[in-house]
């Protein structure tokens, strides 16, 4: 089965935009856990403008308490902050995205260069913690294999250029979804686990969820905008069918 991880960074920009307390991302939490959710994502960024690291810990805590079973993602741009955070928290995956200043979400994936020269310390780092790590990745053959290279136990396909073919129409959806294909295919001669995110639906989910190899669907906006209408718990519920 392919496992689901709910991101509920957008409980925290909601209740963020009022200041206080509600609505609770802890009972978000609890509503997704007991949905049948087998994952939790969290992306606390700089600026804090959804979730902080006090939620982080919050999370955590809660997990450990009452769904230990329950995998803990937390997602993030290696910032000294985040590592000492994730180090410190110990989540089942580290998902490491590249951050662009002022971005309203993720662009693009790693691009090997200078500014991923760091990433194998960073990794080691990790894994020195026993966290997992995940590496955001365009769905082209060249990221892919630099993570293979720096030790990544898994890559995070960018499925946002997939979410958009899928809107002009099936056929382009299904053009689109065979370079994932071959990208899940790559990772996995490589060794390298896969999961997915980013603009995925319970629309495109019934073609994305085909793709061989895949282990992880991270999903926050979509699920959180359906929920302000049908309730977090039947959208939790609606996404594991599809699955």
């Amino acid at each position: 089965m392919i496992r689901l991880s709910v991101n509920v960074n957008k409980v925290a920009t909601l209740r963020n935009s009022r200041g206080g307390h509600a609505p609770s991302v802890l009972e978000a939490v609890d509503v997704c856990v007991a949905a049948g959710a087998p994952g939790i994502t969290v992306h606390p960024r700089a600026d804090r403008r959804h979730i902080t690291p006090d939620d982080v810990r919050d999370i955590a805590r809660r997990l450990r308490e009452r769904a230990p079973g329950v995998e803990y993602n937390i997602e993030g741009d290696p910032r000294p902050e985040l590592l000492a955070l994730v180090e410190e928290v110990r989540p089942t995956q580290s998902t490491l995205v590249p951050v662009v200043p002022g971005e309203i979400t993720s662009q693009a994936g790693w691009q090997p260069g200078a500014t991923t020269e760091r990433m194998p310390v960073v990794i080691e780092r990790l894994h020195a913690r026993g966290v997992r790590v995940s590496l955001f990745v365009d769905a082209v053959p060249d990221p892919i294999r630099w993570a293979a290279s720096v030790g990544a136990d898994r890559v995070e396909l960018y499925t946002e250029p997939f979410a958009r073919a899928f809107e002009r129409g099936v056929d382009e959806g299904r053009r689109s979804f065979a370079r994932y294909v071959e990208a899940a295919q790559l990772a996995h001669t490589l060794g390298v686990g896969v999961n997915a995110g980013h603009d995925l639906d319970l629309s495109n989910l019934v073609l994305f969820r085909e793709l061989p190899f895949l282990d992880e669907v991270s999903i926050g906006h979509a699920i959180i905008s359906r929920a302000v209408f049908v309730g977090l718990a039947t959208v939790v519920r609606e996404y594991l069918q599809v699955l």
